[in-house]
């Protein structure tokens, strides 16, 4: 089928980052510890450091073979995206919790768990609050799109970059 990918790649990589994360474990659990006298067996363990390398590192280039074959269907992305307007949920909770408004999690689950919530169930759910949010925080949420919001998500990945 030609819509497939062989998902070999991330096969190995599966395989290899196994293999080197057992080694990695058994290593942090047995170097640290020693039975004092004559305790030989830290040598052996040791000698295998360079096995465990080698798999993280085969791993390593299998992943980044097999996420080079992936073609993102961009326009479906956005559409999909454009049919889940619940994925703004958590901004409107967030800005209800900033503005001390009680039960904001209950009150959007009611909303959006189990029904459609599409753009104009968004917009609904935004004039609802507006009384209680203010103009600013309306207006900031108003303009908000499932493909533009990304949440605390760039803040995070800054932070995991230091």
């Amino acid at each position: 089928m030609p819509h497939k990918v062989n998902p070999i790649d991330f096969e190995n990589a599966e395989g290899n980052l196994g293999v080197a994360n057992a080694l990695w474990t058994h290593f942090s659990q047995k170097l640290p510890i020693s039975r004092l006298q004559r305790d030989l067996t830290d040598s052996t363990v040791l000698r295998c450091l360079g096995m465990a390398a080698g798999h993280t590192l085969i791993a390593h280039d299998s992943l980044l073979k097999a996420i080079s074959k992936i073609d993102v269907n961009s326009r479906a992305a956005e559409a999909e995206l454009d049919l889940n307007w619940a994925v703004l949920s958590e901004a409107v909770q967030t800005v209800m919790r900033k503005h001390n408004i009680g039960n904001a999690y209950e009150r959007i689950k009611e909303v959006t768990r189990g029904r459609e919530f599409d753009k104009a169930a968004y917009f609904d759910l935004v004039a609802k609050i507006s009384s209680e949010i203010g103009p600013e925080d309306t207006e900031r949420l108003l303009a908000l799109s499932p493909a533009s919001y990304l949440g605390y998500a760039p803040f995070l990945a800054s932070r995991a970059c230091l």
